[in-house]
């Protein structure tokens, strides 16, 4: 985006077919996040479910709301790249087609994670410097909310993606979250340097060389303890510590309601204890209304304090000298 386009500017592409709950939850959600933010957005998907799902919803801003036709989508449970190779006409790949025409500035979706991916990478092409684009996810913590990355993008990786998953991470905590200087922590069994297996070891090698503000390796226990504000790990286990928190936050929220018929005290604990749904571009396949709503401001954001230019930037300044300068004895680990 250049320096001249304002944030009133910034068009959103909503994926109205993508999740458990489409096309109501998208449609509702871009319709909510247009009305409180002012935000242009674009629905892509099937034009009568479209115009169906807006039926249902009041004071819907016309001037707002666009409608692009997209006949097929991809189901959650199908292969992503064959799927998306396939359905030219899916929603996902005609909402990434708007951003490559330069129509959108953004894409959010509660589809198919793998072909939201797909999409990204073969449609827009990957940032230089990026080997696998990650899956950020922002966790609630003691201190505020932190970026966990990757959180189910690449299961298999080797030392340089977790390093380049670091300076993402800390690029995005800086630009979307408003971090200064954000702790940057390696997810692993100990805090000791020996401790992890090859691939962590080697990573932490990597990073205690570099000028983030690297506080060595952190335990699960401290995710929500707000120790570090970026947290780095390969997408097997990081998609373990979201559905893990994801249960526990049901198991919670069910006791919470449980202990809210018994007793006043509770009951405003609960209200308390509900929390904020936070959502990144990609969602979560049940998101609610709410969630695609917070999802298309964080896309606002993403491009308004232009993300991926710091990235390019900040990966041009590890040179590739740097990042090799040890033998990936890592290669292959998993």
């Amino acid at each position: 985006m250049s320096d001249s386009t304002s944030r009133d500017d910034i068009r959103i592409a909503v994926d109205a077919m993508g999740g458990d709950l489409a096309p109501q939850a998208p449609v509702h959600g871009a319709v909510w996040a247009a009305r409180e933010f002012g935000c242009p957005v674009v629905l892509v998907g099937q034009e009568a479910a479209i115009r169906h799902a807006l039926s249902e919803v009041e004071d819907v801003p016309a001037e707002l709301i666009e409608i692009c036709d997209a006949p097929e989508f991809i189901e959650m449970d199908e292969p992503a790249a064959a799927a998306f190779k396939k359905k030219k006409g899916s929603s996902i790949r005609v909402a990434f087609n708007l951003v490559k025409e330069g129509k959108v500035h953004g894409v959010v979706s509660a589809g198919n994670s793998g072909a939201i991916m797909t999409g990204a990478a073969l449609v827009l092409g990957r940032t230089v410097g990026v080997d696998r684009p990650a899956i950020a996810g922002v966790f609630p913590s003691l201190s505020g909310p932190i970026v966990v990355i990757d959180v189910g993008a690449n299961v298999n990786c080797k030392p340089r993606h977790l390093f380049q998953f670091a300076i993402m991470g800390d690029i995005y905590a800086r630009s979307v979250l408003h971090i200064e200087n954000p702790q940057v922590g390696l997810l692993s069994i100990g805090e000791e340097s020996s401790k992890g297996n090859e691939l962590v070891k080697h990573v932490h090698e990597l990073l205690r060389n570099t000028n983030l503000n690297f506080i060595g390796n952190v335990e699960g226990r401290d995710i929500f303890s707000g120790k570090a504000q970026v947290i780095i790990c390969d997408g097997f286990v990081g998609n373990v510590c979201l559905k893990l928190t994801e249960g526990l936050g049901q198991v919670f929220k069910i006791m919470l309601v449980e202990e809210a018929k018994k007793e006043w005290m509770s009951r405003l604990g609960f209200f308390f204890a509900r929390g904020v749904n936070g959502a990144g571009i990609v969602c979560h396949g049940s998101s609610p209304a709410k969630a695609i709503k917070n999802a298309v401001r964080a896309a606002r954001e993403v491009v308004q304090n232009r993300v991926n230019e710091h990235l390019a930037r900040g990966l041009a300044r590890f040179s590739q000298e740097e990042m090799s300068s040890q033998p990936e004895k890592g290669e292959g680990v998993s």
